[in-house]
């Protein structure tokens, strides 16, 4: 097909923030970049959205050709449009995130990408592009996300302690949260219930386990 227009035209990529809970910490999944730009240096796995898909389509694509990641349900988080944030030239790029358990997720680096592991959002390595921008907004974006809503559909086993919800918000907003507090929000919102179930670790009394209501 043949296009004609009047002006230049931008290009749009896929950009992905993916979270994990793993080692006491949250981590994002990261990838080492195999070509120019920024060759060698780290960023968020993503690319070019082909003219023929959907930009669901392009992130889900790009998730499994650059980390063997597949199976996730991805949020649109953000687009990113300044100007000069592609020294390729006039790029847009629609960013998306999820949560996933990494135990149930193979990483591998593929396509343009030389290395793929998961690294402490807290601490991470000098991003390529705009991407400390997008990972900040992704955790921004998380934090107050868990202020109404239940996070932990992907990032628990299907049976849980209220102590291991606890701690799962405690690691992504990086402070204590009031125990009392804490668990009477947490029911009152209704996406969980109670098993008639417990689980002792031996040092403590058994303790009751939880499970997510459908989503």
């Amino acid at each position: 097909m043949t296009y004609t227009y009047e002006y230049p035209r931008p290009a749009v990529t896929v950009d992905l923030v993916i979270f994990t809970i793993a080692d006491n910490d949250l981590k994002v999944l990261l990838i080492r970049r195999g070509g120019e730009p920024f060759k060698n240096r780290w960023a968020l796995p993503g690319g070019f959205v082909e003219i023929d898909e959907s930009l669901e389509k392009a992130a889900a694509r790009e998730l499994k050709e650059e980390a063997g990641v597949t199976n996730v349900y991805l949020e649109q988080l953000f687009t990113f449009g300044e100007p000069k944030r592609d020294p390729r030239g006039r790029v847009i790029s629609v960013s998306y995130f999820a949560l996933v358990d990494a135990e149930q997720q193979r990483i591998r680096a593929a396509s343009d990408a030389t290395e793929a592991e998961w690294r402490s959002v807290f601490n991470p390595p000098k991003l390529a592009f705009d991407h400390k921008k997008i990972l900040d907004y992704a955790v921004w974006r998380l934090r107050n996300k868990i202020e109404w809503t239940t996070v932990g559909y992907e990032l628990l086993p299907k049976k849980f302690t209220l102590s291991e919800l606890q701690r799962v918000y405690e690691i992504i907003l990086q402070r204590p949260v009031d125990k009392r507090n804490f668990r009477k929000k947490i029911l009152a919102q209704g996406q969980i219930r109670e098993l008639n179930e417990t689980r002792s670790d031996g040092a403590h009394r058994p303790a009751k386990l939880y499970s997510f209501r459908e989503k």
